[in-house]
């Protein structure tokens, strides 16, 4: 090891910029994760005392749709790093929209507020999350063998953030009301923007200061051209939803399902169709399609947690001695509890070890039984009681298992599968699951009630089990298209 890489041990045997990107998204996960532990309660406040004229199934689509342009958002922030203001930049200003978010929460304006800071927080969050990732990697060499281990260590930052947020700012909601928790949740943000500006000085690369893939002279006018005709286009079906009657929130959460919907179908459709890829990339395409369908599948379960899970909590579950937020802590602390055994595992198990189809298949199965154990206590005592909170503790318990056979692998089978000229798309792809899944979301968590809780829960995991069931008999099938890819 070089006496360089020895000095640079200051964060866990890491690059002490490490250090200030594990706390700014610590904070960035503890200010974003505490607001949506509680925003879907702070809406049924808002209609029970009449100032937000939607039902609670409505509450419940937005919250869903609202998840899906979070991921979308992602990849227009990162266009922006790479080609106009470099990550660091837009990290920064990502972090001040989202502060901005929050504060507005906090302010008592109720619902005149309330669509306001949801723009703020899409807006920076989609400047933040792609770009802080992206900083992370420029702190290594492609030859650092640290690299791996470094990303472990900021996942559990993300991960920490994320386990905390629900329960100060849970138990701060039940104490001292929506609006001052929603204010702790600004706090956490500005401490990380504090963090980032002053550490970031010291300790982060200079590269990212500027756009690795700058626009030239060229390319200004065409883009000019390109946002004023998408933007007139989305004025001009604005207007026509208006003068057909389609103007009320559920119209144009339709309208951005449609988009998250069709974004990752024209992905395909360029990929598959370019005459850049090749017949081999162009097969591995194709092996990626029934994985993408399934984390969108995936994705569409996970999500609910926010949503369906949480108004389980709220509503179904005898939590007297804790606030209902706090349940929302249980999927990253899964999560930090099993990553030490899947790494283990994978990298122990080399002969006969599941492929990444396999995996996927497995993990839905997983997801789809999280859900079907949720359908059992109604069942049985029916729905308008309240039952142990061991039901949501083992159903957290089981999805995020599926989660592990699912994300990591499929970020890295992503990676494997890319075509050549399409490799930073795939990637975006990726991220798209998520975004549809959860705008799929915003169709179906509307549907939920005492009255549907055991069918909602039961057709939902019979899907995914099923889905995963006919998965395993397509491996081989999706193996073979994967041309040599393990």
């Amino acid at each position: 090891m070089s006496t360089e890489e020895t000095k640079e041990k200051k964060f866990f045997g890491q690059p002490i910029g490490l250090a200030t990107l594990f706390m700014t998204e610590m904070w960035e996960r503890f200010s974003y994760y505490g607001m949506r532990a509680i925003l879907l309660y702070y809406m049924w406040h808002l209609i029970a005392v009449g100032d937000l004229n939607i039902t609670r199934a409505v509450a419940a689509s937005i919250m869903a749709i609202y998840a899906s342009m979070v991921y979308l958002s992602g990849s227009l922030g990162g266009y922006i790093a790479d080609r106009m203001i470099g990550s660091r930049k837009a990290v920064f200003l990502g972090g001040v929209f989202i502060m901005l978010g929050h504060i507005v929460l906090a302010l008592p304006f109720g619902s005149s507020a309330l669509f306001g800071s949801i723009a703020l927080i899409i807006i920076g969050t989609g400047l933040l999350k792609p770009n802080v990732s992206s900083l992370v990697g420029s702190l290594y060499t492609p030859q650092d063998r640290r690299r791996d281990a470094g990303f472990s260590i900021f996942v559990f930052g993300i991960n920490l953030g994320s386990f905390i947020s629900p329960l100060l700012v849970g138990w701060t909601q039940e104490n001292f009301g929506f609006h001052v928790a929603f204010g702790l949740a600004a706090i956490g943000m500005f401490f990380g923007l504090l963090q980032y500006y002053f550490g970031g000085k010291k300790d982060l690369p200079s590269d990212g200061m500027y756009p690795t893939d700058p626009l030239q002279p060229e390319e200004i006018k065409p883009l000019i051209i390109k946002t004023v005709l998408a933007l007139i286009t989305l004025g001009l079906v604005i207007t026509l939803m208006m003068l057909m009657g389609w103007n009320n929130i559920s119209d144009f959460i339709n309208l951005l399902t449609i988009v998250a919907v069709a974004i990752p179908v024209m992905y395909f459709v360029q990929m598959l169709t370019s005459s850049k890829v090749s017949k081999q990339e162009r097969s591995r395409v194709l092996a990626y399609l029934p994985l993408f369908f399934g984390a969108v599948l995936f994705w569409a379960l996970e999500e609910q947690g926010s949503v369906v899970l949480a108004t389980f909590a709220q509503n179904r579950v005898v939590h007297s001695w804790i606030p209902a937020a706090w349940f929302q802590s249980l999927n990253p602390f899964f999560i930090m509890l099993y990553t030490p055994f899947f790494a283990t595992l994978w990298s122990r198990w080399k002969k006969n070890a599941p492929s990444a189809p396999l995996k996927f298949a497995i993990g839905l199965i997983f997801a789809g039984a999280s859900f079907l154990l949720l359908a059992i206590p109604g069942s049985l005592w029916g729905t308008s009681g309240r039952v142990s909170p061991f039901w949501l503790l083992g159903s957290w318990a089981l999805i995020i298992i599926g989660e592990m056979l699912i994300s990591p692998v499929g970020l890295s089978v992503t990676t494997k599968l890319a075509p050549r000229a399409f490799t930073v798309q795939m990637m975006s792809l990726w991220f798209l699951s998520s975004a549809v899944g959860s705008a799929l979301n915003a169709q179906f968590v509307g549907l939920y009630s005492p009255q549907t809780e055991v069918q909602y829960f039961f057709i939902f995991g019979l899907v995914a089990v099923i889905l995963g069931i006919i998965m395993i008999f397509l491996v081989r099938m999706i193996i073979r298209l994967m041309d040599g890819v393990e």
